[in-house]
């Protein structure tokens, strides 16, 4: 199923969660916060939340600055 990601398409298998999607991105040690279709999904709601195809997600990570 295709997917765009932070702007970019991305194809996974289908029924795929966001935690399996963020983990085979290898990002999840990054990955603070992440909205579908511009929704928030809590972190404890990643384990069971089925994105579908053409889904839009934003994956974000808060980045120290000063």
């Amino acid at each position: 199923m295709k997917l765009i990601i932070n702007g970019e398409a991305k194809e996974f298998e289908e029924n795929s969660t966001l935690q399996t999607i963020i983990t085979n991105l290898k990002i999840e040690d990054k990955v603070m916060a992440a909205a579908v279709n511009m929704e928030i999904v809590k972190k404890d709601e990643w384990n069971t939340y089925v994105v579908k195809e053409d889904d839009k997600l934003e994956l974000l990570q808060f980045v120290g600055g000063g």
